[in-house]
């Protein structure tokens, strides 16, 4: 192979992998990079059934940060986005949790027009679940009863996330303990050993 065959090759090579890439930058409106981002951590989920069709995504509690702990007593806020995909507009009007978790708090009903996205949460956290019976660390999930005025209650495990990575923006869930701050190890230093 010549010096400038080996070229072409290496810059047709380049091209073929670059092409799935660039292949991309014509899926228009359905490209990857225009949906909806919903972190892997957080549930979502579609209910289309008894005349209910409501789309629910990146729903979670958020704990901690990273290696903290929401100790028992605290609360922990309620985040996700609800689309009602139903005939007449509903609302979100209650949040149902085991007694032995903690209590619910709904301050007021969040709105659901009809193909519209409500978010809980943001910007400010409102719906939550208070007086926590045990503590929470992230990566346990919490058996919830949403309720609404229309559609009726809904059952979902929903996951407690920490506070890091992408969530690390929101604000810091209050009363969690921070993660504990590593001890360094003591070094030793062996110059002028061995040199008797």
């Amino acid at each position: 192979m010549t010096r400038n065959s080996r070229h072409w090759a290496i810059a047709a090579a380049a091209f073929l992998a670059a092409a799935p890439a660039l292949a991309g930058c014509g899926a228009g409106f359905d490209a990857i990079t225009n949906q909806p981002y919903a972190p892997t951590e957080a549930l979502s989920t579609k209910i289309n059934d008894n005349g209910r069709n409501l789309s629910i995504s990146q729903a979670y509690f958020l704990g901690p940060d990273s290696g903290g702990t929401l100790p028992a007593g605290q609360s922990t806020p309620l985040y996700l986005y609800v689309v009602n995909h139903g005939k007449e507009d509903d609302q979100l009007v209650g949040l149902g949790v085991d007694p032995g978790v903690g209590t619910a708090k709904v301050p007021a009903p969040v709105p659901l027009p009809v193909n519209k996205a409500a978010t809980v949460g943001r910007p400010t956290p409102s719906i939550m679940i208070e007086q926590l019976k045990k503590p929470l660390k992230g990566g346990e999930s919490v058996k919830v009863q949403l309720q609404f005025a229309k559609a009726g209650i809904v059952t979902l495990d929903v996951p407690v996330i920490t506070r890091s990575r992408e969530f690390t923006g929101l604000p810091a869930v209050p009363g969690a303990s921070a993660a504990p701050t590593p001890t360094p190890t003591p070094t030793v230093d062996h110059e002028g050993e061995g040199g008797h």
